[in-house]
């Protein structure tokens, strides 16, 4: 990774606009997002921003009880700066991040992005079957 990006959970570093534009207009998990939401999210989560110099290029979050469960949540590296490890560095820096160690379950859902997260320990759900959710209409994509 180039050292100039750097990782933060400082929220004030945040730029909702680049967060809300990507998961809006570029993400298969939540198209269309009201920007609302979006804030309502990260105030409510551990937030980790990827900025070179003081853009912000990447984002995750963490909604957690930093005790016994975490699950990650909205991970992107905006397109032009793909390929260069950000990613990687990124679920590095969640995975060690003081506050979250001693976690009985880390959990999170994806579509086409195992390789990333199989490195650090991720793998398919043990007993499935036990699982269960509950959707509800949201009004946009999920």
């Amino acid at each position: 990774m180039n050292n100039d990006y750097i990782i933060s959970t400082d929220k004030s570093r945040l730029d909702l606009t680049v967060i809300h534009q990507f998961l809006s207009q570029e993400s298969y998990w939540a198209k269309n997002i009201p920007i609302v939401l979006v804030q309502k999210s990260i105030d409510n989560s551990l937030c980790f921003g990827v900025y070179l110099n003081k853009a912000q290029v990447g984002f995750a979050r963490i909604i957690t009880d930093y005790t016994t469960f975490a699950y990650l949540a909205d991970v992107f590296i905006l397109n032009e700066h793909r390929g260069r490890g950000l990613s990687k560095r990124l679920i590095q820096v969640i995975t060690e991040h003081p506050d979250l160690q001693g976690l009985r379950r880390w959990v999170l859902v994806t579509q086409d992005a195992h390789t990333l997260y199989e490195p650090f320990g991720f793998t398919a759900l043990d007993h499935s079957e036990r699982y269960m959710q509950r959707t509800l209409f949201t009004g946009y994509s999920c």
